[in-house]
């Protein structure tokens, strides 16, 4: 997956920032055993001084060399030992000294044997997701602001809208609680105004908090961005980071133009994610019916076998509330 010098470079700076903490944190334990436990410290100068003796004794060349390293390095062994022991006693930590990096692999480095390491790729996956979300005119919402007061509460054809939108509200709190890479993935389903882009936001917005790599946006933009990419007249790779993201959420499916460049790209982001087992939720205002009608066979397959409907009911929001400003 190739990221901007814009993402390399915040994750440098996390990474360098990590390495300042651990060396600052190591330190202020140091000193802090200094004060509480002078002899350890005693001890540790000991450990530094026996670098100087092996020195001295290979610039020697003294025949009996190899015995003598062999009762420093016993020595040294001992000294430790009895270090890891005091700290036991004193702060129940042996390692109590040990500087603690975030990244105990590359040491905060980034990389590890000439490679990237596990923590730099993360890193560089959130910041260039970041930018992507960026893009997004979808305002963020909390599931507190969600308000089921538009939904009527009686009876309609046996479904009772504030009923159902209150089933869809908890459901969608818990998806959020519990979500995990075996997540499932979500078709919001119905009419224009019922809170289908509102609750896909109330869903990015705590999951982006809980620090999970979501990418969220409009299906149109993101087809706009992969078209422009393609063809050279935009930098990025937003079709890798939508294959990557730990959740892509993609609003007003059917709201986009089908070319013989944009469908494919549909299926591909769809497929490729339900392949690899990571959670879409797709957000629609069209219905089944017309989703087979508007994609082709594999698409709405999928749509219809992978994804769990999630049915949104009643009466247009955007209606109510343009005509209670009115009165």
């Amino acid at each position: 997956m190739k990221y901007s010098e814009n993402a390399y470079n915040k994750a440098m700076a996390v990474l360098e920032q990590r390495r300042q903490y651990a060396e600052a944190e190591q330190q202020r334990r140091i000193d802090e055993i200094s004060r509480i436990a002078p002899e350890i410290e005693i001890l540790q100068n000991n450990l530094k001084n026996t670098g100087f003796e092996l020195i001295k004794l290979v610039l020697s060349g003294d025949k009996d060399t190899k015995n003598l390293v062999e009762k420093i390095k016993e020595k040294n062994i001992s000294t430790q030992k009895t270090i890891g022991e005091l700290l036991e006693a004193i702060k129940g930590d042996k390692h109590y000294l040990d500087i603690q990096y975030h990244c105990p692999v590359c040491k905060d480095t980034g990389f590890c044997e000439g490679r990237r390491c596990l923590c730099m790729n993360e890193l560089l996956k959130k910041f260039t997701i970041d930018e992507l979300n960026e893009n997004c005119l979808i305002e963020l919402n909390d599931f507190d602001d969600f308000s089921l007061e538009y939904y009527e509460k009686n009876d309609v054809a046996n479904i009772s809208p504030y009923d159902k939108m209150k089933q869809n509200l908890d459901f969608c709190k818990n998806y959020v609680e519990n979500f995990n890479e075996n997540s499932l993935s979500l078709l919001f389903i119905g009419k224009t105004g019922l809170g289908k882009t509102y609750m896909s936001s109330c869903i990015a917005k705590s999951l982006i908090e809980k620090n999970v790599n979501i990418v969220f946006g409009s299906i149109i933009d993101f087809l706009r961005r992969i078209e422009n990419e393609h063809f050279g007249q935009e930098k990025g790779n937003t079709l890798e980071i939508l294959l990557n993201a730990d959740l892509v959420i993609l609003d007003d499916l059917g709201s986009e133009f089908l070319t013989s460049f944009t469908e494919p790209v549909v299926y591909d982001i769809i497929n490729s994610r339900i392949n690899q087992r990571k959670p879409t939720i797709i957000s629609t205002n069209l219905s089944f019916a017309e989703l087979d009608e508007k994609y082709n066979e594999r698409i709405v397959s999928r749509l219809t076998g992978c994804f769990v409907p999630i049915m949104f009911v009643g009466s247009d929001i955007r209606h109510i509330k343009l005509m209670d400003s009115l009165k």
